[in-house]
């Protein structure tokens, strides 16, 4: 074989790994940096019924200030029932949660572990009530106190699903923390925007976000990986659906500011995105291919790895002796430069934020040592493990 032929192979197979995460990257960037869109006024003004749903697991020692947070937010002229689900618990969530207000589902199952079967379990009890809107709040979560309103407009204009911005409550914490800030600003904020200014579904978060009584009786809750708001946002596009970003409120939560925390949760989310990419690319393969196009850019998501191993293999690239792949790596990571720039601006970052970049290649290094933890992770068998925190994490 031709030495030019063993040179161009390897840099066409990784152009062909970069490429459709890079022009996912761009058109994210791209969208997301624009004014946003004007939405089109609702002609509904009636008051909605909201159920607050808090999926919880050993949550006792933070569930009271996360419904402290949701107990004082604004509610006009709308009513609010909020329900904590204790799930598989072994402290005294339960108690704590009905000993402040809130009305408490307990699920005991040790066989179906996981925040997707407390939601579905919730949810099948729950749409035998009359809730019109169920909003979904991580039990270390804390709202806005704009939070209801904003989302009770976005609904009473139409809208099927929504999310809210989604970011770190505790960035001064170390450095890790900040960087983790800084990559929700573009993971939770700027790709959301994004997709809200393409049209296309702004995704699910996996807290802060919003589900029509209709959504959820045509596209019942039940994802069960460790990746459930990922797994269930490509089974609403599936099912025609578009979920709305609401730019107009934030929800917020810690982040461990430990290596070892860090490093397990780290591993829980990536490996469950790893899962979800394993499983669901194929098949949205087919159906783009039979002429699904909305599904296109949820599947292009997938294919866009974390934005450390994007890099990694846009380095090897612009390494090797292939000059369309050098061409096309410089660009891929001009595009990533542009997107964290973007990020920060969107997010109105500070200069702490902006500095801490400078330790990202030591986070890269880092996110290559998880390894063996994702791939543990990404297993069907993966459970729900609540995220340990430092004290200082608390007080966040």
């Amino acid at each position: 074989m031709p030495t030019d032929t063993l040179i161009m192979i390897p840099g066409a197979l990784l152009s062909a790994a970069v490429l459709p995460g890079t022009f996912e990257l761009a058109m994210l960037t791209l969208g997301g940096a624009m004014p946003p869109r004007k939405t089109v006024a609702g002609s509904g003004t009636a008051p909605i019924r909201f159920c607050i749903v808090i999926p919880a697991h050993d949550e006792a020692e933070g569930i009271e200030a996360c419904l402290r947070g949701i107990q004082g937010a604004e509610v006009g002229l709308h009513t609010v029932t909020v329900v904590v689900v204790a799930d598989n618990c072994g402290d005294d969530t339960a108690a704590r949660a009905e000993a402040a207000g809130a009305r408490v589902l307990v699920r005991d199952d040790p066989e179906r572990r996981g925040k997707g079967y407390a939601l579905d379990h919730a949810f099948s009890i729950l749409l035998k009530e009359d809730h019109e809107v169920f909003v979904v709040v991580d039990a270390d979560t804390r709202v806005e106190a704009n939070f209801l309103t904003e989302l009770a407009a976005r609904f009473q204009a139409g809208a099927d699903a929504v999310q809210a911005r989604y970011c770190v409550s505790n960035p001064e914490q170390s450095i890790r923390a900040r960087l983790m800030h800084v990559a929700w600003l573009a993971f939770n904020v700027l790709r959301p925007r994004g997709r809200e200014y393409w049209g296309w579904s702004a995704g699910i978060l996996g807290s802060g976000f919003g589900l029509h009584r209709r959504t959820l009786e045509s596209v019942p809750f039940d994802a069960g990986s460790i990746a459930e708001d990922l797994e269930y946002h490509i089974r609403l596009v599936q099912a025609g659906k578009r979920v709305r970003f609401c730019d107009g409120t934030t929800v917020w939560s810690p982040v461990p500011a430990t290596g070892a925390v860090a490093s397990s949760q780290r591993a829980r989310w990536e490996g469950g995105r790893f899962r979800m990419m394993r499983e669901q690319i194929p098949p949205l393969v087919r159906q783009v291919a039979g002429g699904h196009w909305p599904l296109l850019e949820p599947l292009l998501d997938l294919l866009l790895l974390p934005l450390a191993f994007h890099m990694i293999l846009l380095a090897l690239l612009l390494a090797w002796p292939w000059g369309p792949g050098r061409i096309l790596a410089a660009s891929g990571m001009a595009v990533v430069g542009l997107h964290v720039a973007a990020a920060l601006a969107v997010g109105r970052a500070g200069w702490r934020d902006w500095a801490a970049l400078a330790t990202a290649p030591f986070y890269i290094v880092w996110k290559l040592t998880l390894g063996k933890r994702m791939l543990s992770s990404a297993s069907r068998e993966a459970a729900w493990v609540r995220t340990e925190r430092t004290k200082s994490d608390d007080s966040a």
